[in-house]
């Protein structure tokens, strides 16, 4: 039997993103191992989870530790083919087939690289130069949006290059969602049903930028208020910021929400302050919600809203998305127009549409591994 592994640097990666994947594997007849940071359950898909000590600092010597038992793991177990996921994972899990004569085939798919002409020049360096050390044995690399498409043409980041439209996205959470639900939350929060409300569901980092929505907030009208669903390392100093704005009462933070389709629902519009997206979950969720949406004019939002589904404002500049909203309250048939152009757009990253996709480019990349014929004798 064929052997796959996944890794990532967290278990609910897996869980959120690639469940259908582990799925299609074993219905071709595969055995799935995953390996991954945090506690392995709620991934019934696999035959085989083991926990992995991933570190979110690249030096810190556990992640060394995960790349020395990925080695032993991948040599006691034979795999014909790892597939690897997140910046962290994806260079740990590759880094001891570098001295390896015979190592499984390697697919690494990008999230989103976290460098590029924007990035500080150390931190660009160094993250870049992890992908070329780690080129060789990936035999085949796929990416989600144009701009990491031609960072790794350029590079020369991988075997094989190809460029899909996310893993998808399973609509039907969303589609069966009744705006009653949206209604009931918006209730529950305190919301006025006048307000005009903004979301953004996001981890609270850095990178997702939510102090810009906070003080873009301040600059417009009380009639306009912010839902920022999510937990992580920049939440109290958010909240500190909306109280030293004055704007904590339009301010709604509920931490780690299961149910984002009814906040969805609750929203009048989406918005986006990240300065870097792969091909980001929260944007085509919103498009098949058919909100208009605002966002930072970045990879990722720039391949999905483009072409006239949504409003791409400059990385950084809070008077910017301040206009691109005021835009919006102003205009009803704009709203509209936007929400339908997003909601048509948003079939193309429908899980049924993409799953099929995906698999097809490796069938195509690896032919060997997925006819039983061209097996190598082990």
């Amino acid at each position: 039997m064929r052997k796959v592994l996944y890794t990532a640097s967290t278990y609910s990666h897996i869980r959120n993103f690639h469940r259908p994947y582990l799925n299609w594997f074993r219905g071709e007849g595969w055995e799935v191992h995953v390996g991954a940071g945090g506690e392995p359950a709620g991934v019934p898909e696999a035959d085989s989870c083991f926990s992995l000590p991933f570190a979110k600092r690249m030096t810190a010597p556990s992640n060394f530790r995960c790349a020395r038992l990925l080695g032993h793991r991948m040599e006691e177990e034979e795999y014909d083919l790892v597939v690897t996921h997140t910046a962290l994972a994806a260079f740990f899990t590759r880094l001891p087939l570098l001295r390896r004569r015979e190592r499984p085939r390697v697919v690494n798919m990008v999230h989103g690289y976290l460098f590029d002409e924007g990035t500080p020049f150390v931190k660009r360096n160094i993250l870049l130069n992890a992908e070329r050390l780690t080129a060789p044995c990936t035999d085949l690399l796929l990416t989600m949006n144009q701009s990491d498409q031609e960072i790794a043409r350029r590079y020369r980041l991988g075997g094989r290059l190809a460029n899909i439209p996310g893993v998808g996205v399973a609509y039907g959470r969303i589609d069966d969602v009744p705006p009653e639900a949206g209604a009931a939350l918006r209730r529950e929060w305190k919301i006025p049903p006048e307000a005009f409300l903004l979301i953004y569901p996001a981890e609270f980092s850095k990178r997702k930028n939510q102090a810009l929505l906070l003080r873009g907030l301040a600059a417009l009208p009380k009639q306009v208020w912010l839902l920022l669903p999510g937990e992580g390392a920049c939440l109290e100093e958010c909240r500190a910021l909306a109280r030293e704005l004055g704007v904590a009462d339009r301010v709604r933070f509920p931490g780690q929400v299961s149910n984002i389709p009814a906040c969805l629902r609750a929203a009048d519009c989406a918005v986006s302050a990240s300065h870097s997206e792969g091909l980001p979950f929260n944007i085509m969720e919103a498009m098949r919600a058919g909100l208009p949406i605002v966002a930072t004019d970045v990879k990722g939002h720039r391949d999905l809203l483009e072409g006239g589904a949504g409003l791409l404002y400059p990385d950084g500049d809070g008077a910017a998305f301040a206009t691109a909203v005021n835009r919006l309250l102003a205009d009803g048939a704009e709203r509209e127009r936007l929400g339908r152009a997003a909601y048509a757009a948003s079939g193309r990253y429908a899980l049924e549409t993409v799953l099929p996709q995906v698999t097809a480019v490796l069938r195509n990349a690896m032919p060997e591994l997925f006819l039983p014929d061209l097996l190598p004798a082990r």
